[in-house]
């Protein structure tokens, strides 16, 4: 492990930082100087970073304050062409190639659990301590932020000065503010870190409170070190979404959707799916206007001829077929996430045609009636058949269907249900055409179900991985002599991974760190530290009892949860 740090990089490097910028639109570079630094981190790849919308708006905001620079940094900057060496090289910025050791402020912005290992790899590297307690005012402030953290920051409690959670918008400004009041009253680090848990809006800093636990392992309770800090996070929400912008700030090569310009269409989702955060992490629902949209369009066809709509709910804004036929109109392309599938009519089925749009995603998630109940789907088979007809009608050749294996109340059958379905899809389709094969490929995504906080399902256990990958392996052999349709799924042990990062607590931070010395041995990293995981992914959970992410009020009761989690149970 790294004692020092490293401050040069070599030509070659250098060299590899000057060619993706090249290839940038929209990049920000300040010049160092009397500014507060701060280095805003993806814990992936930059192909994977820059696809993400939510990175990029904090970039722009942290830029956008006037004392403020903000320069980007991936875990290698552009695949196997960055020269990262464990113990002899540091990571460093991209605008300027400073090491991340050097700004001041350190700002992680996380999306997935299993990224959370390459936090305490991209840190160790460059010689930053990775705990708090180790850390003095030299090194950087450590921050982060975004929806995996907002959910449960409490596995990464040790390894971070302070949390911003939520949304953004309102939140970025009025921190950025606060950094630059300490600064010109020269305020100690300690002190600062008590006055924003005391004054600010979203922010976490878990130094600040002690986890008790009983005898049996669990919480017993979590109290504030000081008198006057708040017993719970309250995170306020952006009530108008429409009040600015949420659009690709830097278009970039290569990454994930670099033929889009991205451009956020709404928040949050009033469906209630009872697997899904997003359902119940930011509510209410909230659409952008249209003329928002088309302000952001029209900055994006600027510089490419698709626009990629995101959101939690793109197929329920009210105004889907305007914003896509003024696309259209514009001899550009619309580019649309997974339809909900009583979204999909004749009016949606042509946008997407004159989209040029050749595949379209669709999540059943479960082949059974009983499980899209239990999950509060509130679409049926015949839902299903309607849309499938529909877009084979119009010549669309490929569809992707989402489902979900190991679900609360699970029976074999429903695996079987998987199967019937996706087979009367096909059947339905061909008897409908005179026995044409109208799609070119169907391709069944199939994910292991993965409890979430802050969801009716949150004390529920995982399944078995074992299990689950049998009955995975169950519908890839239905399949096996069927040319037109694929079965994709993840590797059921990194599910195991997700879940324990997901539904952990503090303790779940000394399996982190072991991961790390280990280099990411995470089967010896389970066998050596004295900390049962299997405690929190496996175990099923009281209604009552206190949940490591209890601290964080996201604006949802637990007693509404409770009851969405007994309705399931009974349908």
């Amino acid at each position: 492990m790294r004692s020092g740090h490293d401050n040069t990089m070599d030509w070659q490097q250098r060299k590899i930082y000057k060619s993706i910028l090249e290839k940038e639109t929209g990049y920000i570079k300040k010049i160092w100087g009397e500014y507060n630094t701060v280095c805003l981190v993806y814990p992936n790849h930059y192909r994977i970073g820059m696809a993400n919308l939510g990175f990029q708006t904090v970039y722009h905001l942290l830029n956008a304050q006037p004392s403020f620079l903000c320069e980007r940094a991936f875990l290698s900057v552009s695949g196997n062409e960055a020269r990262f060496v464990s113990g002899t090289a540091g990571i460093f910025s991209l605008e300027n190639q400073k090491s991340i050791h050097d700004f001041d402020i350190l700002a992680f912005s996380v999306s997935f659990e299993n990224d959370y290992p390459n936090i305490l790899k991209m840190m160790d590297q460059s010689g930053i301590p990775l705990r708090t307690k180790d850390r003095s005012e030299k090194n950087p402030l450590v921050v982060g932020g975004g929806i995996a953290l907002t959910l449960n920051p409490e596995p990464l409690a040790e390894f971070f000065d302070l949390f911003i959670l939520g949304e953004a918008e309102e939140t970025l400004p009025e921190f950025c503010r606060h950094v630059e009041a300490a600064r010109r009253s020269a305020v100690r680090r300690e002190q600062f870190l008590k006055d924003s848990q005391r004054q600010l809006h979203n922010i976490y800093v878990p130094g600040l409170y002690d986890v008790i636990y009983s005898a049996d392992s669990r919480i017993q309770s979590v109290v504030p070190r000081e008198a006057g800090l708040p017993e719970k996070i309250k995170i306020r929400h952006v009530k108008d979404i429409s009040s600015f912008r949420t659009q690709e700030i830097i278009s970039a090569s290569p990454t994930e959707m670099e033929d889009m310009f991205l451009v956020e269409v709404n928040r949050g989702c009033a469906r209630g799916c009872r697997f899904c955060a997003a359902s119940f992490v930011y509510r209410p629902v909230r659409f952008r206007g249209i003329q928002n949209i088309i302000d952001s369009i029209n900055c994006g066809l600027k510089r490419k001829n698709k626009i990629g709509l995101v959101g939690t709910a793109v197929s329920d804004h009210p105004d889907l077929g305007s914003i896509c036929e003024y696309i259209v109109a514009r001899e550009a392309r619309a580019g649309l996430g997974s339809m909900r599938i009583d979204r999909i009519d004749e009016n949606i089925v042509r946008l997407i045609k004159a989209n040029n749009i050749e595949s379209v995603a669709l999540a059943p998630e479960a082949g059974s009636q009983k499980m899209r109940d239990v999950l509060r789907k509130d679409i049926t088979e015949a839902d299903i058949m309607h849309a499938a007809e529909l877009l084979a009608g119009h010549d669309i050749a490929n569809i992707r269907l989402y489902f979900m294996v190991g679900l609360p109340t699970e029976e074999e059958r429903d695996i079987d249900a998987i199967i019937d379905l996706t087979k009367k899809i096909q059947h339905h389709v061909r008897v409908r055409f005179e026995g044409k094969k109208k799609f070119r490929r169907m391709t069944l995504s199939i994910n292991q179900f993965i409890p979430k906080p802050a969801t009716p399902f949150q004390w529920c256990a995982l399944e078995d991985v074992g299990l689950a990958g049998k009955k995975i392996k169950r519908i890839e052999n239905a399949f096996r002599n069927d040319k037109q349709i694929r079965v994709i799924h993840d590797v059921p042990k990194w599910n195991y991974i997700q879940a324990l990062m997901s539904l952990g607590d503090r303790r779940v931070g000394e399996i982190l760190r072991a991961v790390n010395r280990l280099d990411g041995n995470w089967a010896r990293a389970l066998k050596e530290v004295n900390v049962n995981s299997d405690f929190y992914v496996y175990r099923e959970k009281e209604f009552d009892e206190i949940l490591p992410w209890d601290i964080i009020d996201l604006g949802v009761s637990k007693q509404a949860l409770v009851s969405e989690n007994r309705k399931a149970v009974k349908s």
